[in-house]
């Protein structure tokens, strides 16, 4: 792991620009490992051209925004790729135009598709990977309360307020560095959890059509007609998949989302069931026990909720 990082720093050290990319439909850990690594590189070498770039998700502007920018950065340009497992999730595919690209990531390593690849699945996120990276050159003089606020976000975001067992004591002794910056975290962890009213409604609908089965196995289908009816976008659907965890003998539950040219299946499991493997069968993939996959039909959902089913 060193041996790795000390080359990532060695090709940062070498490129004048670097863009920083993520995952499509990001969530708190992919923008705060990006924008993280970010602030903390344009602190460390100050005369660098740095961006972040993907499409702006409008739940999670509150943590940061990204950068525009002509194809023609990308001319020997280097870039890093934060918290994307697979080539074709990863946000703007214009990162084939540079002349190298990193990964940085802590899903299991299904699609090694960098130049170097620096995978931890022992991490609870990204965002610790980076503040790992930092400490690991003696740079925690450069953090600042920008860096550790995105930071932070982010290892909140993918530990369910570390409520999920990824939660480990590195990553407790990591927030708490990370707390000591003054940025107020009771008012942002408020503004993660926030929602519209408009959406509240839908969570009502939500909580009383989700299908659960005696195994532990519960699911919830969005239709389009569902979304229009509520008047509601796929991203804002999304947003209430734990809205069901606290079930009472919840095992595995799945929450699909038609986009309408794809139904998005976010699949959920609690303690020792493992379900990337299925997502991974169904050409999605994720965390053993968060994952995310696309299908094509109702009827292909079924064949995902059955192999679903199988797990228990």
């Amino acid at each position: 792991m060193e041996n790795i990082m000390n080359k990532i720093m060695l090709e940062i050290e070498q490129n004048e620009t670097i863009v920083i990319h993520r995952h499509v439909r990001p969530d708190p850990d992919a923008i705060g490992s990006q924008l993280g690594l970010k602030y903390y590189l344009k602190k460390k070498y100050p005369n660098k051209r740095i961006y972040a770039v993907g499409e702006n998700e409008s739940s999670l502007e509150f943590i940061g925004n990204m950068d525009i920018i002509q194809e023609e950065v990308y001319q020997d340009a280097l870039v890093i790729v934060c918290d994307t497992a697979n080539a074709p999730r990863i946000d703007d595919q214009r990162y084939q135009m540079a002349s190298e690209v990193l990964k940085i990531d802590h899903h299991p390593a299904t699609d090694q598709y960098g130049d170097i690849n620096f995978v931890n699945t022992k991490a609870s996120s990204t965002s610790e990977i980076i503040y790992d990276f930092i400490t690991h050159f003696n740079d925690e003089h450069i953090i600042d309360e920008k860096v550790a606020r995105v930071l932070y976000l982010g290892i909140v975001g993918d530990t369910g307020r570390f409520l999920f067992n990824n939660t480990t004591q590195h990553t407790m002794t990591v927030a708490g560095k990370l707390l000591s910056f003054s940025f107020d975290h009771n008012a942002e962890l408020n503004k993660m959890s926030e929602k519209d009213t408009k959406l509240l409604p839908f969570q009502g609908y939500v909580l009383q059509n989700f299908e659960l089965d005696n195994s532990g196995y519960c699911q919830v289908r969005i239709t389009k007609h569902i979304l229009e009816e509520f008047n509601i976008q796929p991203n804002e659907a999304s947003q209430f998949v734990n809205t069901i965890a606290d079930i009472r003998g919840l095992k595995i539950w799945m929450f699909g989302v038609d986009e309408g040219n794809q139904i998005r299946c976010r699949l959920r499991s609690k303690g020792s069931i493992i379900i990337n493997d299925v997502a991974n069968d169904f050409g999605g993939g994720g965390h053993p026990n968060a994952s995310g996959v696309s299908v094509y039909s109702w009827e292909e959902f079924e064949k995902l909720a059955d192999a679903l089913r199988a797990k228990l």
